[in-house]
């Protein structure tokens, strides 16, 4: 069969309204906007190295739904949309990586559960993204994948670890995607692409199915080119999921008409932003140079008086937490082994390795990545000992202090939200690391409240900046508001030149 005719549709800057509005006008198929996007990723990705693998089955789920369209109307909120998933995020017609070649052919029995939810709310799963390896870092490489770059200078990093996904939905190989965050992952490669990204609270979104790296930090999060693209994607991922017993926090707390019912262009009307000054400005003289972190700040300057200029009120500065103890609420390196030792045991087959330990001696891990080892306790922690392991309980301790110090400042200051830059510099020239000191992911990491960015500009030299926003506990309404109502006012988005054809 010849592939179906595209001409008739656009997939570039496409969002989930542009595509139901051109089904049920039959201006299209679900088949051809697939193969649009499938077309996107086989002329491009060579350039951007963001894609692991391409679903087989995705024209054949495409035509499932077209048919479901002509008997039944659209089958769910996401009916045909392409998806693209980070590959830590199991999937049962396909391997799930990790972006590991020690990992390269995991075939999971089951969906991840947030894969489950986009399945049944209509989407197609496109593609897996690369990310970086085992998601442990901020650089997106990997030893199946190699370095992915990022979309707007490819000599730049992407930020990570689902720098995949960032530049894939940056380059609009789909019309949405996924990411997890562990801390900063669907935050600042969102800000480094000029797209969104939204860290849920913890609770909201079941973590079942996804590889882990601390079960207390990890979650997964939409990452998409519009803040009510990541409204309705959050939408479809959300729920109660009896497998992770964290989400019955989360039980009813969408609204019932779903958060991109809500969206108002006037949402920063008598909204009261905090600005978090101490998440500004260099903070390792050795990560890069002073004025690096300055063209950051420049832009996010002008993004708060954009804020002030569609309505809100901004409160500037707020001081919300003492940095070292923040820092000290870290608990990934006590988890690390034990949550993805459970992972094996549950979803991988006889030829994988049988632990984080065994994988890693395999010297199959990406340099890079098995750099980040060295010098940590992350192999040698018995996981049996934890419940009595003074480090770990103290800074479990320390993560309902800080938790409680930020919920203390919202409430002080009347705030809707903290603002702040998600990462201090820009994204830096591979294949420099990007420095891990710069990132501003531990506060909502280290609290579990949610956070979303969405673009705030760019700078001089064309690389973009997003604006993070902090919030209360389940309270990803109001943040989509504030995003929205500034995304409107300003319309930073722009998509890479390079792949705007």
């Amino acid at each position: 069969m010849s592939p179906p005719d595209t001409d008739d549709f656009d997939p570039i800057e496409a969002t989930v309204s542009d595509v139901h509005a051109a089904y049920e006008a039959g201006e299209t198929t679900a088949e051809a906007v697939t193969d649009a996007y499938l077309s996107r990723i086989a002329a491009h990705d060579d350039d951007l190295n963001a894609i692991l693998a391409v679903n087989p089955d995705a024209l054949d789920r495409a035509r499932e739904l077209d048919a479901a369209l002509d008997r039944d109307g659209l089958v769910g909120p996401l009916h045909g949309v392409p998806v693209v998933l980070k590959d830590n995020q199991d999937t049962h017609d396909m391997p799930t990586s990790a972006g590991s070649t020690a990992l390269a052919e995991s075939r999971p029995s089951r969906d991840a559960s947030v894969v489950a939810r986009l399945r049944e709310a209509g989407a197609v799963v496109l593609a897996k993204a690369n990310l970086q390896e085992l998601s442990f870092g901020v650089d997106t490489v990997s030893s199946l994948g190699g370095a992915t770059r990022n979309a707007y200078d490819r000599d730049r990093r992407p930020s990570g670890s689902s720098g995949g996904t960032a530049a894939a939905i940056a380059a609009n190989f789909a019309v949405v995607g996924t990411g997890s965050d562990t801390c900063s992952s669907v935050r600042s490669p969102p800000a480094f692409n000029d797209v969104v990204g939204v860290r849920p609270t913890m609770g909201l979104v079941s973590r079942t199915g996804i590889v882990p790296l601390s079960e207390t930090q990890d979650t997964a999060g939409p990452i998409a080119r519009t803040v009510e693209d990541a409204a309705r994607t959050l939408d479809a991922m959300a729920g109660y999921d009896p497998a992770d017993p964290i989400t019955a926090r989360g039980d009813r707390r969408v609204p019932d008409e779903g958060y991109a019912a809500h969206l108002d262009e006037d949402g920063l009307d008598g909204a009261r932003i905090g600005v978090a000054r101490q998440f500004f400005g260099l903070r390792d003289d050795e990560s890069a140079p002073e004025s690096a972190a300055e063209r950051v700040t420049a832009v996010v300057e002008d993004a708060i008086a954009e804020f002030e200029a569609a309505g809100a009120t901004v409160v500037d500065p707020v001081d919300v937490v003492d940095q070292t103890r923040l820092e000290s609420a870290r608990v990934l390196e006590y988890e690390f082994a034990r949550d993805f030792d459970a992972y094996l045991s549950e979803t991988c087959d006889a030829a994988s390795p049988d632990s984080l330990a065994e994988l890693v001696a395999t010297g199959e891990l990406h340099p890079a990545v098995r750099a980040r080892f060295e010098g940590t306790a992350i192999l040698d922690t018995d996981a049996d000992a934890l419940d009595e392991n003074t480090g770990y309980l103290r800074s479990l301790r320390r993560r309902e202090a800080v938790r409680d110090a930020t919920l203390a400042r919202l409430a002080d200051d009347d705030l809707d939200a903290l603002l702040y830059p998600p990462s201090r510099i820009p994204p830096v020239e591979i294949p420099d690391n990007q420095p891990f000191a710069e990132m501003n992911c531990e506060l909502a990491a280290h609290t579990g409240l949610p956070a979303i960015v969405v673009p705030a500009g760019f700078t001089p030299d064309g690389l973009p900046v997003g604006v993070e926003l902090l919030g209360r506990e389940f309270a990803e309404q109001r943040l989509f508001e504030l995003a929205y109502a500034f995304e409107r006012a300003t319309d930073h988005r722009r998509p890479p030149a390079r792949f705007d054809g």
